[in-house]
């Protein structure tokens, strides 16, 4: 299944510089592992914003949650998930035709 994801972070003030670097790390390495494994997929910053959409891959909403929960930032995060199904005038979908 693929799922359009949007996630927002708000950093609490009382963390130090210090743990949100660590915390920034630790989240483009398990990006990055995801990307590989193909959980990850595509990933737009919105401007100016502490904000970004994605578009990520899963079995099924559990294990999109799961994902989603294992990110190191997660705590600090607003999500909002859409799961999306093909649509039949899709131009990637009509290509394989």
């Amino acid at each position: 299944m693929e799922f359009l994801v949007n996630i927002k972070i708000t950093w609490p003030s009382a963390i130090p510089e210090d743990e949100r670097v660590r915390l920034r790390r630790a989240e483009v390495a398990l990006a990055s592992e995801l990307g590989k494994s193909g959980k990850l997929i595509r990933m737009w910053r919105v401007p100016g914003r502490r904000e970004n959409w994605g578009l990520w891959r899963a079995e099924d909403p559990t294990q999109m949650h799961e994902i989603l929960t294992s990110l190191p930032i997660w705590p600090f995060m607003d999500v909002e998930v859409h799961s999306l199904g093909v649509h039949p005038v899709d131009p990637l979908s009509l290509q394989a035709e």
